[in-house]
């Protein structure tokens, strides 16, 4: 398995360069965030010696099983749903809270932050596909919430999506970035595994990819 996650990891890393020079971007234009939730260690623990060192994890209390003795190795993002009784864990352990979606969670962060002493920095997830089943703000009231966060003195420095599974994703992240633009913030987190090359074209700064680097989660 370390050989074909290696090789994975080789391949990956090509095509996001490639991708970035294509659109006239630096080739190191893009930070790839390995998605290593749910995959066992002999999956991660090779693309983590071959220096990849952004990693991206879905559960405040997953990541802190897996990560703890290694948390000066590494830049950890919270990449999935923030429940506001896991905001403190999450305000102590990540670097990148990359789901800031609703007010409450806001001014949850807010209170921790103000009480820890330590900022990680943010990102509004946008719900560009109006889907009901995934969170994140309505583009139509994005605006609206980021400039609640920065009344609050939130670090938000940029904005995520998920776009729907079926259909072409790229209007989603030409919105994000439409967003993203009129609002003042440098960072776009979108692409996976199937659509990063896209994002890139879009104007991504962070692809997200899991699946394709370590093959199918548990």
């Amino acid at each position: 398995m370390s050989s074909e996650v290696l090789s994975a990891y080789a391949s990956i890393q090509r095509r996001i360069q490639a991708a970035a020079l294509a659109v006239g971007r630096p080739a190191d234009a893009v930070a790839l965030v390995a998605v290593s939730k749910l995959q066992p260690w002999d999956h991660i623990a090779p693309v983590l010696d071959a220096g990849q060192r952004v990693f991206g994890e879905n559960r405040v209390q997953e990541a802190l099983g897996r990560w703890s003795e290694r948390r000066s190795e590494v830049e950890l993002r919270l990449i999935g749903p923030l429940q506001s009784n896991k905001a403190r864990d999450a305000v102590a352990f990540f670097d990148v809270i990359e789901s800031l979606d609703r007010e409450k969670l806001a001014h949850v962060l807010a209170d921790e932050i103000q009480a820890l002493g330590r900022a990680p920095r943010l990102l509004v997830q946008v719900n560009t596909g109006l889907e009901p089943q995934k969170a994140g703000v309505v583009p139509g009231e994005a605006d609206g919430f980021i400039a609640l966060c920065r009344g609050l003195d939130l670090p938000v420095e940029g904005l995520m999506c998920i776009p729907p599974a079926e259909g072409d994703p790229a209007p989603h992240f030409r919105l994000l970035a439409k967003i993203a633009a009129r609002n003042g913030l440098a960072r776009l987190s979108m692409g996976m595994s199937d659509d990063f090359e896209i994002a890139i074209a879009c104007g991504a700064t962070s692809v997200r990819v899991g699946s394709a680097l370590f093959g199918s989660r548990a």
